[in-house]
């Protein structure tokens, strides 16, 4: 039996042949208000983190705030949760948008959850906004959205 007629592999996702496969070094993150315009950083003025797309289509995703420090009590350490986004899962492209099908993250409410984001890729810099809303932590200022910059990282 060829490979083509084997039912496991006929069953195999294809692995994603696009730009954006490798590993991304944070840069930026802030957050912009629909109604001002106003731009902030979110994390801090250096937050970092990395964002890593596989060949075969799993993203994971990690980014930390600026100054964090080990946590010495219950509540230190829950604090920390307040300057953290990691997730990962299966991700596809739709045009401008990478959707992930989450299956592990920092806040479990996203567990089985598609999360959308609308990215511009332009040489080695990828730009990943996500959709308008009210976010929890700054309800007070309306809708708004994240803007998050990435380099293409060199390993070596």
């Amino acid at each position: 039996m060829s490979s083509a007629d084997d039912p496991k592999t006929a069953r195999q996702p294809q692995p994603p042949s696009h730009a954006m496969v490798g590993t991304w070094r944070l840069v930026s993150y802030d957050v912009e208000v629909a109604s001002t315009g106003e731009r902030f950083p979110a994390m801090g003025e250096r937050p970092t983190g990395y964002t890593i797309f596989s060949g075969e289509g799993r993203v994971w995703f990690m980014l930390t705030g600026d100054g964090r420090q080990p946590g010495d009590s219950d509540r230190d350490r829950a604090q920390l949760l307040e300057t953290l986004i990691a997730y990962s899962g299966r991700y596809r492209i739709e045009g401008d948008v990478w959707v992930t099908a989450v299956d592990v993250a920092w806040n479990p409410a996203w567990v089985g959850t598609e999360q959308r984001r609308q990215f511009a890729l332009d040489g080695d810099r990828l730009q990943v906004r996500t959709p308008w809303r009210v976010m929890p932590n700054w309800a007070d200022k309306g809708e708004t959205r994240s803007i998050i910059t990435f380099e293409r990282a060199v390993e070596g």
